[in-house]
Protein backbone atom coordinates (compact mmCIF):
# COMPACT_ATOMS: atom_id res chain seq x y z
CA UNK A 1 0.00 0.00 0.00
CA UNK A 2 1.30 3.66 -0.95
CA UNK A 3 2.71 5.34 1.89
CA UNK A 4 1.54 9.22 2.67
CA UNK A 5 4.19 11.03 3.10
CA UNK A 6 4.13 14.60 5.20
CA UNK A 7 6.36 17.51 3.99
CA UNK A 8 7.22 20.40 5.63
CA UNK A 9 5.80 23.82 4.08
CA UNK A 10 9.70 24.72 4.34
CA UNK A 11 12.01 21.85 3.02
CA UNK A 12 15.68 22.48 3.67
CA UNK A 13 16.85 22.19 -0.37
CA UNK A 14 20.82 22.54 -0.22
CA UNK A 15 19.61 23.90 -4.04
CA UNK A 16 20.07 27.53 -3.69
CA UNK A 17 17.19 27.92 -6.61
CA UNK A 18 14.16 26.52 -5.62
CA UNK A 19 11.72 25.83 -8.72
CA UNK A 20 7.78 25.68 -8.42
CA UNK A 21 5.25 27.36 -10.15
CA UNK A 22 3.27 29.88 -7.61
CA UNK A 23 -0.54 28.75 -7.47
CA UNK A 24 -3.63 30.78 -7.72
CA UNK A 25 -4.26 32.76 -4.58
CA UNK A 26 -7.02 31.96 -2.40
CA UNK A 27 -9.48 28.94 -4.99
CA UNK A 28 -11.35 27.78 -1.49
CA UNK A 29 -11.96 31.62 -0.18
CA UNK A 30 -13.45 32.20 -3.80
CA UNK A 31 -15.91 28.49 -3.47
CA UNK A 32 -15.95 29.63 0.05
CA UNK A 33 -17.60 33.21 -0.91
CA UNK A 34 -20.25 31.68 -3.47
CA UNK A 35 -21.03 28.79 -1.00
CA UNK A 36 -22.41 31.45 1.52
CA UNK A 37 -24.15 33.96 -0.81
CA UNK A 38 -25.92 30.84 -2.07
CA UNK A 39 -26.77 30.16 2.08
CA UNK A 40 -27.63 33.85 2.87
CA UNK A 41 -30.25 33.36 -0.50
CA UNK A 42 -31.88 31.02 0.79
CA UNK A 43 -32.45 32.20 4.49
CA UNK A 44 -33.66 35.31 2.89
CA UNK A 45 -36.30 33.95 1.04
CA UNK A 46 -37.22 31.68 4.37
CA UNK A 47 -37.42 34.93 5.95
CA UNK A 48 -39.29 36.20 3.41
CA UNK A 49 -42.19 32.82 2.97
CA UNK A 50 -42.40 33.21 6.93
CA UNK A 51 -43.21 37.11 7.15
CA UNK A 52 -46.03 35.83 4.10
CA UNK A 53 -47.26 32.79 5.97
CA UNK A 54 -47.37 33.67 9.44
CA UNK A 55 -46.99 37.20 9.74
CA UNK A 56 -50.35 37.79 8.12
CA UNK A 57 -52.79 35.56 9.54
CA UNK A 58 -51.79 36.61 13.32
CA UNK A 59 -51.98 40.47 12.39
CA UNK A 60 -55.39 40.01 11.39
CA UNK A 61 -56.19 37.61 14.52
CA UNK A 62 -54.49 40.50 16.65
CA UNK A 63 -51.87 37.44 18.48
CA UNK A 64 -48.73 39.07 19.62
CA UNK A 65 -45.93 37.49 17.12
CA UNK A 66 -43.33 36.81 19.55
CA UNK A 67 -42.76 33.60 18.48
CA UNK A 68 -42.37 35.34 14.76
CA UNK A 69 -40.41 37.94 15.82
CA UNK A 70 -38.20 35.52 17.87
CA UNK A 71 -38.18 33.79 14.36
CA UNK A 72 -37.17 36.62 12.60
CA UNK A 73 -34.60 37.94 15.28
CA UNK A 74 -32.74 34.37 14.78
CA UNK A 75 -33.03 34.50 10.93
CA UNK A 76 -31.36 38.25 11.18
CA UNK A 77 -28.83 37.07 13.58
CA UNK A 78 -27.85 34.27 11.52
CA UNK A 79 -27.47 36.13 8.66
CA UNK A 80 -25.38 39.06 9.98
CA UNK A 81 -22.90 36.06 11.02
CA UNK A 82 -23.08 34.40 7.98
CA UNK A 83 -21.90 37.81 5.96
CA UNK A 84 -19.04 38.34 8.84
CA UNK A 85 -17.82 35.18 7.99
CA UNK A 86 -17.77 35.84 4.43
CA UNK A 87 -15.76 39.02 5.08
CA UNK A 88 -13.09 37.56 7.60
CA UNK A 89 -10.33 36.64 5.24
CA UNK A 90 -10.21 40.33 4.00
CA UNK A 91 -10.56 42.14 7.24
CA UNK A 92 -7.95 39.69 9.00
CA UNK A 93 -5.54 40.24 6.16
CA UNK A 94 -6.22 44.19 5.79
CA UNK A 95 -6.07 44.25 10.00
CA UNK A 96 -2.94 42.32 10.61
CA UNK A 97 -0.72 42.13 7.02
CA UNK A 98 2.07 44.25 8.34
CA UNK A 99 2.09 42.10 11.29
CA UNK A 100 2.78 38.67 9.04
CA UNK A 101 6.75 38.64 7.92
CA UNK A 102 8.90 36.47 5.29
CA UNK A 103 11.55 35.03 6.60
CA UNK A 104 15.07 34.34 4.72
CA UNK A 105 17.88 32.92 5.81
CA UNK A 106 21.51 30.65 5.42
CA UNK A 107 22.36 27.90 7.07
CA UNK A 108 24.99 25.14 7.18
CA UNK A 109 25.83 21.45 8.90
CA UNK A 110 29.74 20.56 8.63
CA UNK A 111 32.56 19.38 10.85
CA UNK A 112 35.27 21.82 12.40
CA UNK A 113 38.15 23.51 10.04
CA UNK A 114 36.37 21.63 6.88
CA UNK A 115 33.97 23.19 4.12
CA UNK A 116 30.45 22.43 4.99
CA UNK A 117 28.67 19.09 3.95
CA UNK A 118 25.49 21.32 3.46
CA UNK A 119 25.07 24.50 3.37
CA UNK A 120 21.27 26.04 2.01
CA UNK A 121 18.68 28.78 2.00
CA UNK A 122 15.55 28.56 4.47
CA UNK A 123 12.51 30.84 3.92
CA UNK A 124 9.08 30.61 5.50
CA UNK A 125 6.54 32.98 7.50
CA UNK A 126 6.81 34.09 11.13
CA UNK A 127 4.23 36.73 12.87
CA UNK A 128 4.64 39.18 15.59
CA UNK A 129 3.73 38.07 19.21
CA UNK A 130 4.57 40.36 21.77
CA UNK A 131 7.49 43.29 21.89
CA UNK A 132 10.04 42.28 19.21
CA UNK A 133 9.14 38.45 19.06
CA UNK A 134 8.46 36.76 16.28
CA UNK A 135 6.22 33.40 16.36
CA UNK A 136 7.27 30.61 13.81
CA UNK A 137 7.94 26.70 12.92
CA UNK A 138 11.15 25.36 14.69
CA UNK A 139 12.43 23.93 11.64
CA UNK A 140 12.47 27.41 10.40
CA UNK A 141 14.45 28.89 13.47
CA UNK A 142 16.65 25.45 12.92
CA UNK A 143 16.53 24.49 9.27
CA UNK A 144 18.42 21.03 10.15
CA UNK A 145 15.02 20.47 12.97
CA UNK A 146 13.23 17.67 11.07
CA UNK A 147 16.24 17.09 7.81
CA UNK A 148 17.33 13.48 8.13
CA UNK A 149 20.37 14.15 6.20
CA UNK A 150 21.35 17.14 8.35
CA UNK A 151 20.90 14.85 11.32
CA UNK A 152 22.55 11.64 10.42
CA UNK A 153 25.70 14.51 9.84
CA UNK A 154 24.89 15.65 13.58
CA UNK A 155 24.99 12.53 15.02
CA UNK A 156 28.40 12.19 13.40
CA UNK A 157 29.82 15.17 15.00
CA UNK A 158 28.76 17.69 12.96
CA UNK A 159 27.61 21.50 14.12
CA UNK A 160 24.81 23.17 12.62
CA UNK A 161 25.28 27.17 12.25
CA UNK A 162 23.07 29.66 11.53
CA UNK A 163 24.55 31.49 9.24
CA UNK A 164 21.67 34.60 9.01
CA UNK A 165 17.70 34.98 9.61
CA UNK A 166 15.91 38.04 9.02
CA UNK A 167 12.47 39.10 8.61
CA UNK A 168 11.10 41.19 5.81
CA UNK A 169 7.42 42.76 7.20
CA UNK A 170 4.96 44.89 4.47
CA UNK A 171 5.35 48.10 4.27
CA UNK A 172 9.03 47.79 5.22
CA UNK A 173 11.79 48.45 3.06
CA UNK A 174 14.85 46.84 5.28
CA UNK A 175 14.76 43.44 6.44
CA UNK A 176 15.58 43.07 10.52
CA UNK A 177 17.90 40.48 12.02
CA UNK A 178 16.56 38.03 13.79
CA UNK A 179 18.21 35.76 16.62
CA UNK A 180 16.67 32.72 18.76
CA UNK A 181 14.92 33.32 21.82
CA UNK A 182 13.26 30.52 22.75
CA UNK A 183 12.86 26.95 20.93
CA UNK A 184 9.69 24.09 21.92
CA UNK A 185 11.27 20.64 22.43
CA UNK A 186 7.92 19.07 21.71
CA UNK A 187 6.56 21.29 18.76
CA UNK A 188 7.42 22.16 15.74
CA UNK A 189 7.30 25.60 17.13
CA UNK A 190 10.31 28.56 18.12
CA UNK A 191 10.30 32.03 18.62
CA UNK A 192 12.63 34.41 17.32
CA UNK A 193 14.07 37.77 18.84
CA UNK A 194 14.13 40.98 16.62
CA UNK A 195 17.66 42.36 17.20
CA UNK A 196 16.41 46.03 17.05
CA UNK A 197 13.10 45.49 18.41
CA UNK A 198 12.63 49.06 17.92
CA UNK A 199 12.91 49.29 14.33
CA UNK A 200 9.39 46.69 14.92
CA UNK A 201 7.65 49.07 17.59
CA UNK A 202 4.91 50.21 15.03
CA UNK A 203 3.84 46.40 13.95
CA UNK A 204 1.40 45.30 16.07
CA UNK A 205 1.23 42.05 18.17
CA UNK A 206 -1.21 39.35 16.69
CA UNK A 207 -3.83 38.27 18.98
CA UNK A 208 -3.74 34.98 20.34
CA UNK A 209 -7.11 32.81 20.76
CA UNK A 210 -7.67 31.41 24.12
CA UNK A 211 -7.84 28.06 22.78
CA UNK A 212 -7.59 26.24 19.07
CA UNK A 213 -11.70 25.63 19.54
CA UNK A 214 -13.72 22.84 18.08
CA UNK A 215 -13.51 21.43 14.33
CA UNK A 216 -16.01 22.40 11.77
CA UNK A 217 -15.03 26.49 12.27
CA UNK A 218 -13.41 28.35 9.52
CA UNK A 219 -9.89 29.39 9.64
CA UNK A 220 -7.91 31.40 7.42
CA UNK A 221 -4.25 31.01 7.32
CA UNK A 222 -2.02 34.03 6.07
CA UNK A 223 1.66 33.23 4.92
CA UNK A 224 4.30 33.42 2.06
CA UNK A 225 3.83 30.07 0.07
CA UNK A 226 6.61 29.65 -2.94
CA UNK A 227 8.49 32.05 -0.58
CA UNK A 228 10.16 34.64 -3.25
CA UNK A 229 8.59 32.73 -5.91
CA UNK A 230 5.17 33.61 -4.82
CA UNK A 231 5.86 37.19 -4.40
CA UNK A 232 7.70 37.26 -7.63
CA UNK A 233 4.96 35.68 -9.41
CA UNK A 234 2.72 38.19 -8.28
CA UNK A 235 4.47 41.55 -9.31
CA UNK A 236 3.86 43.69 -12.16
CA UNK A 237 5.46 42.26 -15.11
CA UNK A 238 8.56 44.41 -15.57
CA UNK A 239 9.41 43.47 -12.18
CA UNK A 240 8.22 39.70 -12.70
CA UNK A 241 11.09 39.94 -15.62
CA UNK A 242 13.41 41.31 -13.72
CA UNK A 243 13.51 38.98 -10.67
CA UNK A 244 11.91 35.52 -12.74
CA UNK A 245 15.21 33.84 -12.46
CA UNK A 246 16.60 35.16 -8.73
CA UNK A 247 13.51 33.34 -7.42
CA UNK A 248 15.12 32.46 -3.90
CA UNK A 249 18.07 35.51 -4.02
CA UNK A 250 18.19 37.27 -1.08
CA UNK A 251 18.62 40.62 -2.98
CA UNK A 252 15.50 39.57 -4.75
CA UNK A 253 13.36 39.85 -1.24
CA UNK A 254 15.50 43.27 -0.91
CA UNK A 255 14.11 44.47 -4.10
CA UNK A 256 10.87 43.21 -3.40
CA UNK A 257 10.69 45.17 -0.24
CA UNK A 258 11.89 48.50 -1.46
CA UNK A 259 9.20 48.46 -4.16
CA UNK A 260 6.39 47.41 -1.26
CA UNK A 261 5.82 44.23 -2.79
CA UNK A 262 6.41 41.93 0.00
CA UNK A 263 2.72 40.92 0.66
CA UNK A 264 1.45 37.45 2.04
CA UNK A 265 -1.10 35.28 0.52
CA UNK A 266 -3.97 34.09 2.14
CA UNK A 267 -6.35 30.69 2.17
CA UNK A 268 -9.37 29.79 3.93
CA UNK A 269 -10.89 26.57 4.78
CA UNK A 270 -12.16 24.50 7.69
CA UNK A 271 -10.69 22.97 10.89
CA UNK A 272 -11.27 19.47 10.18
CA UNK A 273 -10.40 17.94 13.63
CA UNK A 274 -7.53 19.13 16.65
CA UNK A 275 -5.84 15.81 18.36
CA UNK A 276 -3.29 17.44 21.06
CA UNK A 277 -1.71 20.32 19.95
CA UNK A 278 -2.02 19.39 16.60
CA UNK A 279 -4.39 21.33 13.80
CA UNK A 280 -6.07 19.22 11.11
CA UNK A 281 -7.45 21.78 8.43
CA UNK A 282 -8.26 21.93 4.54
CA UNK A 283 -7.16 25.58 3.87
CA UNK A 284 -3.91 25.12 1.54
CA UNK A 285 -0.56 26.16 2.18
CA UNK A 286 3.27 25.15 0.05
CA UNK A 287 6.82 25.31 0.65
CA UNK A 288 7.55 29.11 2.21
CA UNK A 289 3.99 29.11 4.17
CA UNK A 290 5.62 27.72 7.22
CA UNK A 291 5.39 29.25 10.33
CA UNK A 292 2.16 31.32 9.07
CA UNK A 293 -0.23 32.22 12.15
CA UNK A 294 -4.09 30.38 11.30
CA UNK A 295 -6.67 32.44 12.15
CA UNK A 296 -10.50 31.85 13.64
CA UNK A 297 -13.50 33.91 12.55
CA UNK A 298 -13.03 36.46 15.68
CA UNK A 299 -9.74 37.07 14.12
CA UNK A 300 -7.14 35.52 16.76
CA UNK A 301 -4.65 33.18 16.02
CA UNK A 302 -5.53 29.32 16.88
CA UNK A 303 -2.35 27.97 15.42
CA UNK A 304 1.25 27.95 13.63
CA UNK A 305 0.82 26.38 10.33
CA UNK A 306 3.78 24.03 10.32
CA UNK A 307 3.13 21.04 7.44
CA UNK A 308 0.93 19.45 5.03
CA UNK A 309 -0.10 15.78 4.13
CA UNK A 310 0.93 15.11 -0.15
CA UNK A 311 -2.43 13.63 -2.07
CA UNK A 312 -4.98 14.90 0.93
CA UNK A 313 -6.06 18.46 0.68
CA UNK A 314 -8.01 18.62 3.43
CA UNK A 315 -4.15 17.51 5.35
CA UNK A 316 -2.42 21.23 6.11
CA UNK A 317 -1.35 20.54 9.64
CA UNK A 318 -0.99 23.13 12.12
CA UNK A 319 0.59 23.40 16.04
CA UNK A 320 -2.43 24.62 18.29
CA UNK A 321 -1.80 27.83 20.14
CA UNK A 322 -2.01 26.25 23.35
CA UNK A 323 1.90 24.96 22.95
CA UNK A 324 2.76 29.07 21.47
CA UNK A 325 1.76 30.42 24.59
CA UNK A 326 4.20 28.96 27.26
CA UNK A 327 7.01 28.97 24.46
CA UNK A 328 6.07 32.75 24.15
CA UNK A 329 6.11 33.26 27.77
CA UNK A 330 9.65 31.87 28.80
CA UNK A 331 11.30 34.24 25.63
CA UNK A 332 9.78 37.36 27.11
CA UNK A 333 11.50 36.03 30.58
CA UNK A 334 14.52 35.79 29.53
Amino acid sequence: MAETQITDSAPNDPDPIIQGQSQPECKVCETWSEVIQAVLGLLLLVGALTMVFHYGPLAVQSVPPDDLQKQVHELTAEVEQLKAEQSMPAVVLNRYRNSIGYINGIYQVGFPNQHPEIRARVSGTGFLVGNGLVATNRHVAQPWYGDSEAQKLIDQGAVPVLENLVIFFPGSPTPLALSPASTSKTSDLAVLRINDPQAARNVAALPLAKSAGSPGQLVTVIGYPMGIAGMVAKSPSGIYERLAYRRNDISAASELAALSLIRPSTTCGHLGDVVGDKLIYDAPTAHGGSGGPVFNVKGEVIGVNSAYMDGFTGGTLGVSVDSLRPLLLEAQQR
